[in-house]
C-alpha cells in the first residue's frame, strides 16, 4: 500500500476515533436516574487562583443509588465546592452537614428522560457529522492523489471502499453507543 494512503487512512481512523471518545465523554457526563460520579467532570473551582476539578480536591462516592457523597480534602474550600456545584445547575441541590456534601438524585420524570435522550441523540449526531467530514477529507484526498498520478483509478476506488468501510465501521459504533445509553436513561 502506498505510504501516502496508509497515512490517509490512519488520519481518518484517529479523526473517527477523536470523535467517538468525545461521545463517550459526554455520555458520561449525562445524568441518566443513577448517581454517577462524571456528572461532576465538567465542575471546577477556583481553588487558589486554579481553575480545579472536585475530583482532584475531594473523594467522589456513591454510597446509594441515587446519591454522591463528596468530602473535600481541604474543609476551607467546603463552601467553594458548594456553590460551585449550585452554579453548575446540575439538576440537584447539594445538601451538607459541614463535612459531606451529598448530592441527591430524584427519581427522572418521562419528561425529563425523553428530553434527556433528544440531547444524547444530538450528540451521536454531531459525532456523524465529524465521521462523515473525516471521510470526505479521505476521499477528496485520495482523488487528489489518483489526479497526481500517485496512485491509479482501481486503485482509488478501492482505498474509498476501504474508508468507507473504515466510516461504516465508527457509525455502528456511535449509534451502540447512543442505543446503550438511551436504554439506560429510559430505565425505571
Amino acid at each position: 500500500m502506498n505510504e501516502m494512503v496508509e497515512e490517509i487512512l490512519n488520519s481518518c481512523k484517529t479523526d473517527c476515533t477523536k470523535a467517538v471518545d468525545h461521545q463517550i465523554q459526554e455520555y458520561l457526563v449525562t445524568r441518566a436516574g443513577r448517581a454517577n460520579p462524571h456528572i461532576l467532570d465538567k465542575v471546577s473551582i477556583d481553588y487558589y487562583g486554579v481553575p480545579t476539578p472536585i475530583k482532584n480536591m475531594a473523594s467522589i462516592s456513591v454510597p446509594e443509588a441515587r446519591i454522591l457523597a463528596i468530602n473535600v480534602w481541604d474543609q476551607s474550600q467546603h463552601k467553594n465546592v458548594v456553590k460551585a456545584i449550585t452554579e453548575a445547575n446540575l439538576g440537584v441541590n447539594p445538601n451538607e452537614d459541614g463535612k459531606t456534601i451529598r448530592l441527591i438524585f430524584p427519581a427522572l420524570t418521562e419528561e425529563r428522560r425523553k428530553e434527556l435522550v433528544k440531547q444524547i441523540k444530538k450528540v451521536a449526531e454531531d459525532t456523524k457529522v465529524v465521521i462523515r467530514n473525516a471521510r470526505r477529507d479521505a476521499m477528496d484526498m485520495l482523488k487528489d492523489l489518483q489526479k497526481e498520478g500517485e496512485i491509479s483509478e482501481d486503485e482509488q476506488k478501492r482505498y474509498e471502499d476501504e474508508v468507507q468501510k473504515i466510516i461504516n465501521g465508527y457509525t455502528s459504533e456511535v449509534d451502540n453507543n447512543f442505543a446503550a445509553k438511551e436504554k439506560e436513561i429510559m430505565e425505571i
